[in-house]
C-alpha cells in the first residue's frame, strides 16, 4: 500500500519528501525514522559498492512502518527496471535522456510481464493479447509501481516534453552533480543556469501532471527548490543526516 498512497499524492499534486538510503542496510534503521517525516525512501546500489538485494531487510521495514520504498538503479537496462519493481516500490533511473529509451524503461517498470514481441504490439498502438491482460497488467501487477527517470542531461531537459508524455513517468528527478557536469559548471548547485534549468525542467512536468524534483544535501538549496514548485524532493542522504543530528547535538553541549 505505500506504493500506492505515494503514486496517489502525487497524481493528486501533492508534494512529497524522501531521502537517499545508501549505506544503512540494518533494518533496525527504520526504528529511529520520525513519525511523519518521510513519505518515501530511495535506496541506491548506483555510487557505492552494495547491491539492491542488501536492502531488502530495510525495504520490507519501510512498509511495516508505512514509508514507500523506491531502488535506484545503477543500470539502465529495461530487464534490470523489471527486476527491481518486482521487488520494491517503484524505480529511479540514471541519465535518462533518449525518448525511445526511456519508453522501454517506462514499459519495463510498468507493463511487466509483458516482453518481446507482446510488449512491442502494446508500446506500438495499445494492441493488448487480451482486455484480461490489460487489466491484470495496469489493475493489480503494475497498478502501484512508480517509475522516476532521472534527467541529467542537457539532452534529457531538452526531450522532456516527449519523457513526459510517456505513460508510466510519476515524477521526474534531477541529480545536480551529473546535470551540472554536463552543463559545464561542474557542482555549483547555486550557479543561475542550475537554478534556470531546474525551473524549466520543473514547469515542463507540471504541463504533463508529473512532479519534478531534485537532490539536494544542504536546506537552502533544497527549499529555493520547493518554491520553484518541486514536488518529489529528495534531501540529503542516511549518514549525512545523522553526521549532522550528531555534530548539532555535541556542539550544543560543548557550548560551542
Amino acid at each position: 500500500m505505500n506504493g500506492q498512497t505515494l503514486k496517489a499524492k502525487l497524481l493528486h499534486g501533492e508534494t512529497v519528501f524522501g531521502t537517499f538510503i545508501q549505506h544503512m542496510i540494518a533494518p533496525a534503521f527504520v526504528d529511529f525514522l520520525p513519525e511523519g517525516a518521510l513519505d518515501f525512501v530511495i535506496v541506491t546500489a548506483e555510487h557505492n559498492g552494495l547491491d539492491l538485494a542488501e536492502f531488502l531487510p530495510i525495504r520490507y521495514a519501510l512498509a511495516a512502518k508505512g514509508v514507500a520504498c523506491l531502488a535506484r538503479i545503477h543500470s539502465r537496462d529495461p530487464d534490470d527496471v523489471s527486476k527491481a519493481c518486482d521487488a520494491f516500490d517503484g524505480v529511479v533511473v540514471p541519465y535518462v535522456e533518449e525518448v525511445e529509451h526511456a519508453k522501454r524503461l517506462a514499459a519495463a517498470a510498468v507493463y511487466r510481464p509483458l516482453k518481446g514481441r507482446a510488449l512491442a504490439q502494446v508500446l506500438a498502438g495499445g494492441a493488448w493479447p487480451s482486455e484480461e491482460t490489460r487489466k491484470y497488467v495496469t489493475e493489480v501487477k503494475c497498478r502501484d509501481t512508480l517509475f522516476v527517470p532521472m534527467i541529467e542531461s542537457l539532452a534529457g531537459i531538452e526531450n522532456l516534453d516527449a519523457i513526459c508524455s510517456i505513460p508510466g513517468v510519476n515524477a521526474v528527478f534531477v541529480g545536480p552533480n551529473d546535470l551540472t557536469v554536463n552543463m559545464g559548471i561542474p557542482n555549483a548547485y547555486d550557479h543561475p543556469e542550475l537554478v534556470a534549468a531546474l525551473q524549466r525542467i520543473i514547469d515542463t512536468a507540471e504541463r504533463h501532471h508529473v512532479a519534478a524534483g531534485c537532490w539536494f544535501g544542504k536546506r537552502e538549496q533544497m527549499q529555493r527548490t520547493i518554491r520553484q514548485g518541486a514536488r518529489f524532493n529528495v534531501f540529503s542522504n542516511d549518514s549525512s543526516l545523522l553526521r549532522e543530528a550528531i555534530q548539532q547535538s555535541f556542539t550544543a553541549l560543548r557550548g560551542r
